[in-house]
């Protein structure tokens, strides 16, 4: 009599994050809570189990309180505002997830120009606005141009980096000072492609309401290099350049989403020029609470904001900002929120990221081969073909890759 078939590897699931505010970490758990009582999973606890009981004593007192539970993983968060795939490791299937962190990813993503916020997106605080008539699709696609390719990148202070073993946002929220500037680090753009162009009035985005208090911004302009190359790039954005594009003025109503998210340590060149610090704090304040979310799917705190007069005496259009959808394929490390505050620069105004979706990673992609998150709520019945399909494909893919290469793979692959 054959053992009873023990499924494990890697599929994807489709992440629905914002507006839902469902973390990475609580995705794992709704996944856990799914899989721990199916009959799927259930000769997976059963062998996890008896391999416990073969284990020395000592290995079994320590562990003597741990309850037996399937073991998931996550090949790397999202952004706090992004949606789209997320991989998903299932027993043997997380020692592999390493591997996800550092493929390729491509994604779609809304930039709004005309301002800047501490988040370098629409949940963040406004810290500076900026002119954005002379935004056209024309200019945009021009200044793609210096984003393509190998680049250097400054990560967002509001994010998942470590600096002297701290995130970066933990010092962010507590109010304290960053040990030093956040360094550049080199990154890969494959791919960089405008996908739709949104003229003011035509979309649903809108900046956010609350302002950063003047010291907030302050210390901005000096961490975040927020208005410090505004004045060369609106001149070198307006010389290049016509303003006037005919597209841009025929608006029809269209949306849209994007992406980003968090990894890798932020180390110290010993070599690089040692640089002043400034005696205030990097951020002071703690973060703002999440912004409320609406049924659909707008922030409480976002409001337009079209008419403002700007200090230079420019007037914006009364339609409001205009935005761009663009998608992309990068690699490990790169920042959405980043390109799109430094694409607001590159074209002689501001930008924040308004929407993001992670439509690939690896080889798993949206509307292909991912697990609709939805399909946990919907019974086993429902999601545990469609798990048990994914996982017999990732194993027959490794099987394949190991007869090719013995090396490729870092670890057995276990059968029932």
């Amino acid at each position: 009599m054959s053992s009873p078939k023990i499924v494990e590897g890697v599929f994807g699931e489709r992440y629905l994050q914002y507006p839902k505010s469902i973390s990475s970490a609580q995705l794992l758990r709704d996944v856990q809570q799914a899989f721990d009582p199916s009959k799927l999973f259930a000769p997976w606890l059963h062998a996890e189990k008896t391999i416990r009981n073969r284990e020395l004593a000592s290995q079994r007192q320590r562990r003597r309180h741990k309850r037996i539970q399937v073991k998931v993983g996550h090949g790397g968060t999202l952004d706090p505002m992004a949606t789209g795939v997320l991989i998903v490791g299932v027993g043997q299937g997380t020692k592999f997830l390493q591997n996800f962190l550092d493929c390729t990813k491509t994604y779609e993503a809304t930039v709004l120009f005309g301002a800047a916020t501490d988040t370098y997106d629409v949940l963040g605080k406004i810290l500076s606005k900026a002119p954005y008539a002379h935004v056209t699709r024309t200019v945009v696609k021009e200044a793609l141009k210096k984003f393509r390719g190998p680049i250097r990148q400054r990560p967002p202070l509001y994010s998942a980096l470590r600096m002297d073993g701290k995130r970066l946002y933990e010092y962010a929220r507590e109010g304290k000072e960053i040990p030093r500037e956040i360094q550049e680090r080199p990154v890969t753009t494959e791919s960089l492609e405008i996908c739709e162009w949104l003229p003011g009035g035509s979309h649903k985005y809108a900046w956010p309401s609350e302002e950063a208090a003047e010291e907030e911004k302050s210390v901005a302009d000096k961490v975040l290099h927020v208005g410090i190359s505004l004045g060369q790039a609106k001149r070198e954005a307006r010389s290049a350049h016509d303003p006037l594009d005919a597209d841009d003025n025929s608006g029809k109503k269209r949306r849209r989403e994007s992406e980003a998210e968090d990894e890798e340590l932020i180390t110290t060149n010993p070599t690089a020029k040692r640089q002043e610090i400034s005696p205030e704090p990097i951020m002071s304040g703690a973060l703002q609470e999440a912004a409320k979310v609406n049924d659909e799917g707008l922030s409480a705190a976002i409001s337009p904001t079209a008419g403002t007069q700007m200090s230079s005496g420019e007037q914006m259009l009364e339609d409001g900002p205009p935005a761009a959808k663009l998608s992309m394929t990068v690699t490990s490390g790169f920042y959405v929120r980043s390109l799109c505050h430094d694409l607001g620069q590159a074209v002689g105004s501001l930008g924040i990221m308004s929407e993001l979706v992670r439509t690939r990673q690896g080889n798993f992609q949206l509307g292909q081969n991912v697990l609709e998150y939805e399909d946990l709520r919907r019974g086993e019945d429902v999601w545990a073909p469609k798990v048990e399909f994914m996982l017999d494909e990732w194993q027959k893919n490794l099987a394949a890759r190991l007869d090719n290469d013995p090396l490729s793979g870092n670890e057995p692959v276990r059968s029932g």
